[in-house]
């Protein structure tokens, strides 16, 4: 018969002091590096508030006054850029998100000959650099008369979208227990309505992980709008900026403004989907706890 012996007091209280000692230093590291990853972020803003004179003068410090109406002149100039972002990336959105999960769907919970290869080849496509096929796809857009318009920005978004969508979609939604849709089945659902009354909703993570890829992407798109589209009420955001910043010449204040106006978006957009981003990404169900 064994006898348990307490620990030593000395040992525990060692153990004690060395564990806050540990996660000081955890904590000030984190600290550190969220203040390196926000540091941009933050000198955009007090930049935004100046005036050249103040710039030059008070490089990383903030100055006073602060002039907020350099945000006034930003808006009135990046104003159409945001739409036409906003409106690429909405399409965008709809058509990626509805093939993806549509296609998933399928490669996920149906059986027919060919599915695993055909699958590869989907996945294939993500090798296949984009600059690889930049000619091919401005040529084809040229010949059937779309150049200058939002369809030569939002057909490509669909189409490689599409493909990361699906195979993320296609490896969440086989993750969901087979015996939920057999108990579908049963109760006499119909394939429509198990589409949309069991996978959708269960798919909510990775729709909103999709969703901010795809805005994410839209909103950092440069040089196929830019190759693409002379058309100034059609440029997109991050093309805006560039001749915004020559139409501004040397006001960094207003210029500074104009980015952080245009990245507003898409961190009220990770704010909402934060969540669903999240879950997505780690492969869990919404509402499985």
């Amino acid at each position: 018969m064994t006898t348990l012996t307490a620990p030593d007091p000395a040992v525990v209280r060692a153990a004690r002091q060395r564990r806050p000692r540990r996660q000081y230093g955890v904590h000030t590291g984190l600290i550190v590096l969220v203040f390196a990853s926000l540091a941009p972020y933050l000198f955009m803003i007090v930049t935004s508030l100046k005036d050249n004179e103040q710039y030059y003068e008070n490089f990383w410090a903030p100055a006073f006054p602060l002039h907020w109406e350099n945000y006034a002149t930003a808006w009135h100039q990046v104003q159409p850029y945001l739409i036409a972002s906003l409106v690429v990336a909405a399409v965008s959105l709809v058509g990626i998100i509805a093939i993806s999960l549509v296609a998933a769907f399928v490669f996920a919970r149906f059986r027919f000959p060919g599915r695993n290869a055909l699958f590869v080849l989907i996945a294939a496509l993500m090798m296949v650099p984009s600059i690889a096929s930049l000619i091919p796809l401005f040529v084809m857009m040229r010949d059937i008369d779309l150049l200058n318009t939002y369809w030569v920005l939002i057909i490509p978004h669909i189409a490689t979208g599409a493909v990361l969508g699906t195979i993320l979609m296609r490896t969440f939604i086989a993750s969901i227990p087979q015996t939920v849709f057999d108990a579908a089945q049963i109760d006499g659902a119909s394939t429509p309505r198990i589409f949309f009354s069991i996978m959708l909703p269960l798919s909510l993570p990775v729709v909103g992980t999709v969703a901010l890829v795809t805005v994410q992407s839209v909103w950092n798109d440069f040089f196929w709008p830019l190759l693409t589209i002379t058309d100034n009420s059609l440029r997109t955001v991050s093309v805006g900026l560039l001749f915004f910043q020559g139409q501004s010449g040397t006001a960094y204040g207003p210029l500074f403004a104009g980015y952080l106006v245009a990245s507003i978006p898409l961190v009220l957009l990770f704010v909402v989907f934060s969540k669903y981003f999240l879950a997505g990404i780690q492969g869990g169900v919404a509402g499985a706890h």
